[in-house]
């Protein structure tokens, strides 16, 4: 899988969405980290990258320069920082939306997570 190491590489893949999503995609928000919704099929989605290094020190830290917080629609989408070191970026099959996904993986429960990749977001 391709590894995006940089904003540029990300914000490039971001801005090749031509921003017309098909039926499927209208379905999610996702304009902030949501639970994947039970009704999507993810089978529509195929990976195009991550965003995972191998190699990475394990960060939890949370980038919220503007008083957004995790569940934000204006929350930055920072590499570095928790949840998108831990995702990997998605492309609908049909239209071409490009989303971030992740999984939360809480005491009790395991929580597929996804978001829309705004290249505006992009810090």
């Amino acid at each position: 899988m391709t590894l995006i190491t940089d904003r540029a590489e990300l914000a490039s893949l971001a801005k090749s969405f031509n921003g017309k999503r098909c039926t499927d995609c209208q379905a999610l928000s996702c304009i902030g980290w949501e639970s994947i919704p039970g009704s999507f099929t993810t089978k529509s989605l195929e990976q195009v990258g991550t965003l995972r290094p191998e190699d990475a020190a394990e960060c939890w830290d949370e980038d919220h320069p503007n008083g957004t917080n995790f569940w934000s629609e204006a929350a930055p989408i920072s590499m570095g920082f928790h949840p998108y070191n831990k995702s990997d970026v998605y492309k609908c099959k049909q239209c071409g939306c490009l989303y971030l996904r992740y999984t939360e993986c809480g005491g009790y429960y395991v929580d597929e997570r996804i978001r829309l990749l705004d290249p505006k977001l992009i810090s």
